[in-house]
């Protein structure tokens, strides 16, 4: 600052460093920096506080927030975009970056990879060659389960014990097949058959407390059914047609429930009773599955592909027929329904998960191989590329907060750790 012609040629603005980080927090007061400064040189700037006025040695990597938005540009162009004035003190808050995900095994089948669930150190996958295969996380091969006669598109667990476990499998076959494990034997049953639908099945949900799940299919048809093990003698459609098939019970839905034009893509338990569909007809319907009608509808100008809602964040997330991923927030009652858009991938995107632990953080598949990992507070560039498929990402799963996995038309799965850290 003693060179006043230096100062006159790069303008200065005042800024304060914030964090909610408490082992990381910094003194308050105000700071004079150039406007052009970028997220580099606030981290240099971070750090040497740090040192100052803390026990901290190591070198931290930060985020920096300014306006509910991850700075990715120079102060002056964020600040310019967020229409906040040079004059105001501009608040920094800071946050530790997310450590980059660690690639770990490659699990190689025999045909696409097209649905993947984890619970624990079980990873579930449904491939195009109708089979069903049991991993372990380290990537060990447990079991190959066949049973249905055409590709599986959604895979959900339904239980895990440390002896048993219940999962469904719901395929192009048109049908959603009930499963017990026996994990000491090794061995599995089909329990129950679910027919219903009149096309192939494109999604399966389990609700909150697991006594029922709700499926979706190329009918359009939104159907319940009961996820137990034992028949149940009420709420059936049609209790008295329920017939032995050559494997397995038949069940039949408790309830079917009409509205969308065309496919339904993507299904998920919102709470108890709310269950959210995406569906290839522009929309996104919020249904009531104790009264069967629709309650709320979003439309959007492309088929939907994939959905997923965090309870965390109570908003929804969409993959749709570009390269776009939406964020929409059901409650908004003002201004557009798309609160935010994140474009990074270069084709179609085909599924998205959020974390089951972050309210900011989701990953993303598309058909450019990659799978990505994003930060709502970054619209503009997602945290990591998540790359190792050789074609396209046909699913993805984050049920266990340790592992973000992604399953492909390279016939294999791919498991990336996360060192996750609280935000």
């Amino acid at each position: 600052m003693d060179n006043i012609n230096m100062s006159k040629s790069i303008p200065q603005v005042q800024i304060k460093f914030l964090t909610k980080q408490k082992q990381y927090a910094v003194p308050d007061f105000p700071l004079s920096v150039h406007t052009s400064i970028v997220s580099n040189e606030l981290n240099t700037l971070i750090n040497e506080l740090l040192k100052e006025s803390n026990n901290i040695k190591n070198e931290i990597e930060f985020d920096f927030l300014i306006c509910s938005q991850f700075l990715r540009t120079s102060l002056i162009e964020h600040i310019t975009e967020k229409n906040i004035s040079t004059e105001d003190v501009i608040i920094i808050e800071y946050v530790e970056k997310y450590p980059p995900p660690e690639p770990q095994d490659c699990l190689i089948h025999d045909d696409w990879v097209s649905a993947i669930a984890v619970c624990e150190k079980w990873i579930l996958t449904g491939c195009y060659d109708n089979t069903l295969h049991i991993w372990t996380y380290k990537g060990k091969h447990h079991l190959v389960i066949p049973g249905h006669t055409s590709p599986i598109k959604a895979v959900a667990w339904i239980s895990l014990t440390s002896d048993t476990a219940s999962f469904v499998s719901a395929s192009q076959d048109q049908t959603a097949i009930i499963w017990d494990w026996n994990i000491i034997e090794n061995s599995v049953d089909c329990i129950h058959v679910c027919r219903g639908h009149e096309r192939g099945l494109e999604a399966v949900n389990i609700n909150y407390d697991k006594t029922i799940m709700a499926t979706g299919a190329w009918d359009t048809m939104l159907k319940i059914w009961s996820t137990a093990n034992q028949d149940e003698n009420e709420d059936g459609e049609s209790t008295s047609k329920r017939l032995k098939s050559e494997h397995g019970k038949t069940r039949i839905p408790k309830r079917t429930m009409k509205g969308h034009k065309e496919a339904i893509s993507g299904v998920v338990w919102s709470d108890k009773i709310e269950i959210i569909t995406s569906s290839w007809d522009h929309t996104i319907k919020i249904w009531d599955s104790e009264l069967g009608g629709i309650k709320h509808e979003l439309t959007g100008n492309k088929s939907f592909f994939d959905l997923d809602y965090s309870p965390l964040s109570h908003t929804i997330i969409t993959a749709s027929a570009d390269r776009h991923i939406r964020l929409y927030d059901p409650r908004s009652t003002e201004g557009s329904l798309v609160k935010a858009i994140f474009t990074s991938h270069t084709q179609w995107v085909q599924s998205v998960r959020w974390s089951p632990i972050h309210e900011n953080l989701f990953i993303s598949g598309a058909y450019d191989n990659d799978m990505k990992l994003w930060d709502t507070r970054s619209p503009k560039a997602p945290l990591f590329d998540l790359s190792g498929h050789e074609d396209k990402v046909l699913c993805c799963n984050w049920s266990n907060p340790k592992f973000m996995v992604s399953g492909g038309a390279d016939n294999t799965v791919r498991i990336f750790k996360s060192k996750h850290i609280g935000h």
